[in-house]
Order: structure tokens, then C-alpha cells, then sequence
């Protein structure tokens, strides 16, 4: 049954080349670990800067349940005092709420080891779908008990932490295949400061899907004090046990993964778009966009003015298929990219990213389904996506669907540009990391 018609937003067309500055909020990924590493130190933590959105409001939620304070500046939202538990021990009997946030489910279960009590975990009924087995094995290596109340590797479930860790000088070795998602790593290694006598986390998979943002949470530890390191070649990360102390005070970096539609957007609709606030250096696997778009055909640029880094895109209305094009390290900005290249000059295939079938949706499905939709061509790769462009006059307006995901809603705003009429179900999913997506897209038009 479709959803009723007021659901239906009428994507914005770009009568004319862009000529904008978009100002993007801090990044989930960073947001999200900030928080959990905030809970596991001693003492109270300032982030500034951070994202508010559902993915973090679901986290800062889930935080409290389990007794951390989360209070935010009565001046400046973006601003929130994380303290953790005075004893560092997290309140049991009680049930954490997911929503649909992966790292919510992959990164708060680990807390759970330091309970003093049971933890219940549940979310969306779309969060059902999401897997979550190889994060729970890993804590059951760590000796938690996990009990199942519907599939099992699936939400939701209880994790009932040991009576007591051993007192151990030599690293737990665990063992997970975390093929499906980063996510699973990063959730244990987040935890591994904690564990007496550390941490030891092999993958046992071929492929390590979005290594950046695995990346992303081991120099996000060593920022805490924390003794970590990888081994790549070998799939193997190490954790030193001792003290997780971030900073007093840690600013977050704008979220460059949603940055992607708009810096595309140049390439789509012609022009200039700029974002402020771009780091010289980052772990953000976003901070890999520019050079995609550029290999796409894009004008990019560096500009400082008045001490602030700007990421400038332009865009002549040409853009350049890639042929085979490898995405493994940057899997979330595929929807963004994929809107790009529907208007590309020869066919893509999007490679390194089987993993999206993991994700809010089974993107990959998704993204075939709406590209043709509106009257293009697009099909599945065993690991990926191809993508071959048709003629754009014969693009039609279409109603697309969002699937209850964020970066697919945005994918179908970045059609909009040049398919005009073209409507977007349920936009407002896009709150779960961009609140303002309407405005800061009509904005961009403006």
C-alpha cells in the first residue's frame, strides 16, 4: 500500500548552475564514537560541534539508560557534556532502544560487559533485518551471555555481562568474520581499553569492508590515551588494557560522508557548491569524495578564507563514467555517487560494496529499483552495482521511494535536479543524520 500522497515532497529542479556555501553538521560516525568513549572515561567530557540528529539522539538515549549524563547547552544544541558513572559501572536491568542506528546496535552492546545488571536491546522493526551476530559472538568470547528473543544474530536480544572478569595479564583473543560491516570491529576494539589484560580482535572474512572507518576508531582511541594498533595484512587489531580519557574538550569534524549530495549536486546540476569547515586531514572516509568527483569530471579546489578551509566543487554538466570503480573504502557515499553517475557519459561499476546489502536497506537493491524507476538502467553486481547511463531526456518523473534510509532519500533529491516533477516519499527520514536536509537543499537552490 503506498503511503498517503502529503508524504510526497516535490524534489526541487535546478533551472540554473548552482552557486552556493553549504554549512554541513558534525560528522555521526565521530559523533557516535565520541559518545561511547565519553561514557567509558572517568571524567566529564565537552564535545562541541556534535551532530544532533535521531542516529545521535537514539545514542545519547541509550547512554542515559544505562546511567551516563547527556546534558546539552541550553544555548548551543550542538554542545553536550558527556559524564560517565562516578564507580564506571553502567546500570543493568534495563532496555536500550536502537532505533534503526548501526551504531547504536554494534557499539552500546559492548557497554553492556560493564553493567551491573542484564541489558535488553531492541529497535525499528527495519533494525530486525540489520545483522548483528558477529559483534554478540565477540562478546561472548569475552564471556557475556547473549539470549535471543527472535532470530538469533538479529535484534533484539539480552546481554547478561560475566559475574566478574578473569584477572588476566595476556590479551582475549576474539575471533569474527565482520565481512557484513566495519561496524562490528569498531564495536569491540571501542571496548578493548577495558578488557583486563587487553585486546586481541582477528577478522576471519577475506575482505574488510569500509577500513576507514575501522581507522577512523583506532586513532579515536589513541586520542583517549588509548594503546591501539593494526596489523592490516593480517586482519588483526591489538588493545592495550588501561584508562579511556578523551580530552576535556573535543570538536567535531563537519560529517563529510553528508557532504556528498550537495558537492554532487554541482557535478548534476552545474555551477559551484562549497562546504565550509573541510579538514586538511581526517578519518573520515568522506574525506575520499573529492577525489572521486574529480575523476568524475569535477573542478575541486581548497580555498581558505578568513582561516576556514573550504571544499569547492564545480561542475560543467559533463560527467565521466569510471568504468570498474573500486568503493570498498567508502561504501556509504555509493548512493550519492550512484545519482552522479546516472547522468555519467559511459557505464559504471560500482565494486568493493556487497556490504550495503546490510545496510538501512538492502541498498543495492534499492538503488537499482529507483534508477529504474525513472527509466534508467542499473543492476546488481555479486559485489557491487552497474550503473549504465541512458540518454537524460528519456528520464522520467517518478514517486521514489526511500525505504525508510536516509542516503537514499538524498539520492533521489540529487535526481530531482535534472528530472523535473520528480517526488520523494518520506523525506523526512533524512533527519536521521540530516535534521535540515529540506531547508539546506532549497537553501542550496535559492
Amino acid at each position: 500500500m503506498n503511503a498517503p500522497q502529503e508524504n510526497l515532497w516535490p524534489a526541487p529542479f535546478a533551472g540554473k548552475p548552482l552557486s552556493a556555501t553549504v554549512v554541513v553538521p558534525g560528522s555521526k560516525s565521530l559523533s557516535n564514537r565520541y559518545l561511547i568513549l565519553a561514557a567509558l572515561g572517568s571524567r566529564p567530557v565537552t564535545l562541541v560541534g556534535l551532530l544532533r540528529s535521531r542516529d545521535t539522539e537514539l545514542m545519547m538515549d541509550a547512554l542515559r539508560t544505562l546511567g551516563v549524563r547527556c546534558d546539552v547547552d541550553a544555548d548551543v544544541d550542538t554542545t553536550v557534556v558527556v559524564t560517565p558513572p562516578a564507580d564506571g559501572h553502567f546500570t543493568g536491568n534495563t532496555k536500550v532502544f536502537c532505533g534503526l542506528a548501526g551504531t547504536v546496535m554494534r557499539f552500546v552492546p559492548g557497554l553492556a560487559l560493564f553493567a551491573d545488571g542484564p541489558v535488553e536491546f531492541d529497535g525499528d522493526e527495519q533494525a530486525y533485518a540489520r545483522p548483528m551476530k558477529p559483534v554478540l559472538d565477540g562478546l561472548e568470547q569475552l564471556g557475556a551471555t547473549v539470549e535471543y528473543h527472535g532470530e538469533e544474530g538479529r535484534l533484539p536480544f539480552t546481554i547478561t555481562p560475566p559475574e566478574a572478569f578473569a584477572e588476566r595479564t595476556a590479551p582475549s583473543v576474539v575471533s569474527i568474520d565482520s565481512s557484513g560491516s566495519s561496524q562490528f570491529i569498531s564495536g569491540l576494539l571501542l571496548i578493548g581499553a577495558r578488557i583486563p589484560g587487553g585486546l586481541e580482535l582477528r577478522h576471519t572474512g577475506e575482505k574488510t569492508p569500509s577500513l576507514p572507518h575501522i581507522r577512523m576508531t583506532v586513532a579515536d582511541l589513541k586520542g583517549s590515551g588509548v594503546d591501539a594498533s593494526a596489523d592490516e595484512e593480517r586482519h588483526t587489531w591489538h588493545v592495550r588494557s588501561g584508562d579511556v580519557q578523551l580530552p576535556e574538550r573535543v570538536t567535531v569534524e563537519p560529517d563529510l560522508s553528508n557532504a556528498a549530495p550537495f558537492l554532487g549536486a554541482a557535478l548534476i546540476a552545474g555551477g559551484t557548491v562549497r562546504v565550509p569547515h573541510w579538514p586538511e586531514n581526517t578519518t573520515q572516509p568522506g574525506g575520499l569524495l573529492p577525489g572521486y568527483l574529480r575523476r568524475m569530471g569535477a573542478k575541486v579546489s581548497f580555498p581558505e578564507e578568513n582561516g576556514i578551509r573550504y571544499c569547492e566543487v564545480t561542475g560543467d554538466g559533463t560527467i565521466n563514467g569510471l568504468g570498474d570503480f573500486d568503493l570498498t573504502a567508502a561504501g556509504e557515499i555509493a548512493p550519492s555517487l550512484a545519482a552522479v553517475l546516472v547522468f555519467a557519459d559511459k557505464p559504471t561499476n560500482m565494486v568493493g560494496i556487497g556490504h550495503l546489502r546490510g545496510h538501512e536497506t538492502n541498498r543495492l537493491e534499492a538503488l537499482v529499483n529507483e534508477i529504474t524507476r525513472i527509466g534508467g538502467e542499473a543492476r546488481e553486481l555479486p559485489d557491487g552495482l552497474e550503473i549504465v547511463p541512458v540518454p537524460a531526456e528519456t528520464l522520467k518523473p517518478a514517486a521514489m521511494e526511500t525505504y525508510a534510509d536516509h542516503r537514499m532519500a538524498t539520492f533521489a533529491a540529487m535526481l530531482g535536479l535534472r528530472i523535473k516533477g520528480l517526488q520523494v516519499r518520506n523525506v523526512a527520514t533524512t533527519a536521521k543524520t540530516l535534521p535540515d536536509f529540506v531547508n539546506m537543499w532549497t537553501g542550496m537552490l535559492a
